[in-house]
């Protein structure tokens, strides 16, 4: 509207031989791109009244061409509008079944079990898919606290498909297994039980790393099973240790090739203890060089610090690391005795 006012006014200001009334058939061309439908018509009616009105006072301005260009470019731009609006309700759908997605994967997790904080982060690749193929998931069981993060290979709907089904089988097993190996053997059932029915045809390709933590109520100690996952780190008295299996589960998915033997490993985990579990998304974060994201240098420069903000700060630092830029998902997971 400004642009329509401030051309009209040059245009009776200045002489006919400058022809800025030209430039009328521009205003609803960029009206279109901010505007509804009506809005962008009711402009260029506009715009056409007024270089009408401009013919009455200057007879040689070339009334008729630049009319005829209002109207085609009004006609255009109406098209375009609604193209744009219809593309935007596409795209606000598209965003609540991702929300939704986000919900029943990534569902709201407990902050605190007795004297154990927990906080997430979760961040996708892909912005405006809100959620990928990274999972975790945190449950208080009559066990203890009870804690999964994983990564499916792949991307896209199949991957969240994978995940989804994953997570939902920990959220039964979490709570009705002694043990976190019968967990991990509810969870590759699953897993492999959904490649079959819903995989393309690389699901003979398709695994699911992961990882599985137990922490007692009283705290003291933790149990770990990894399969295949990025080993967690735990960060006691100002030393960091990298808590490695002694012997390698499975990945999901590929028992029958690797045997389903589950090794379950016990770490002490006293008070003020800080355990980090994490995807190799961060890990394989790049700066412009190539070069990884140093995680196990970063975790041992940072000051005494609780799980959230320890979380907001390797965000933040990862963000700086990749210039702003993610190429994988990344899940990790915090954890503290206080």
């Amino acid at each position: 509207m400004l642009l329509t006012a401030v051309i009209a006014s040059l245009a009776f200001a200045t002489p006919p031989s400058v022809a800025i009334s030209r430039l009328l058939p521009a205003a609803p061309a960029l009206a279109a791109a901010m505007w509804p439908v009506l809005p962008t018509v009711l402009l260029g009616t506009l715009c056409l009244l007024l270089m009408i009105g401009l013919g009455l006072e200057f007879p040689d301005l070339g009334t008729a061409y630049t009319s005829a260009g209002i109207v085609a470019v009004t006609v255009a731009a109406a098209y375009g509008s609604h193209v744009r609006l219809q593309r935007e309700q596409t795209l606000f759908q598209v965003r609540l079944v991702a929300d939704a997605a986000q919900q029943v994967v990534l569902s709201p997790m407990p902050r605190s079990y007795g004297a154990v904080e927990i906080e997430a982060l979760y961040v996708a690749a892909a912005a405006e898919a809100r959620i990928g193929g990274d999972f975790y998931e945190v449950a208080t069981t009559p066990y203890g606290l009870r804690m999964l993060i994983g990564d499916v290979r792949g991307k896209g709907l199949p991957a969240v498909g994978s995940a989804a089904a994953v997570v939902n089988s920990f959220r039964e097993a979490a709570y009705s297994e002694p043990g976190l190996d019968g967990i991990a053997r509810r969870l590759e059932a699953s897993s492999t039980r959904y490649g079959a029915v819903f995989g393309s045809d690389e699901a003979l390709e398709s695994f699911v790393t992961s990882l599985l933590v137990e922490i007692p109520g009283g705290g003291g100690r933790l149990s770990v099973l990894n399969c295949g996952h990025p080993p967690p780190l735990l960060l006691s008295d100002g030393e960091l240790r990298s808590l490695d299996s002694a012997t390698p589960s499975p990945l999901l998915s590929l028992a029958e090739l690797m045997g389903d033997q589950y090794c379950v490993d016990t770490f002490d985990f006293a008070a003020g203890d800080l355990l980090l579990l994490f995807t190799d998304g961060v890990t394989e974060t790049r700066d412009r060089d190539g070069r990884f994201f140093p995680l196990t240098d970063w975790m041992r420069r940072q000051p005494p610090a609780g799980p959230r903000e320890l979380l907001d700060a390797l965000h933040r630092d990862l963000l700086r690391y990749s210039g702003g830029r993610l190429d994988d998902d990344i899940a990790a997971l915090a954890v503290r005795l206080a």
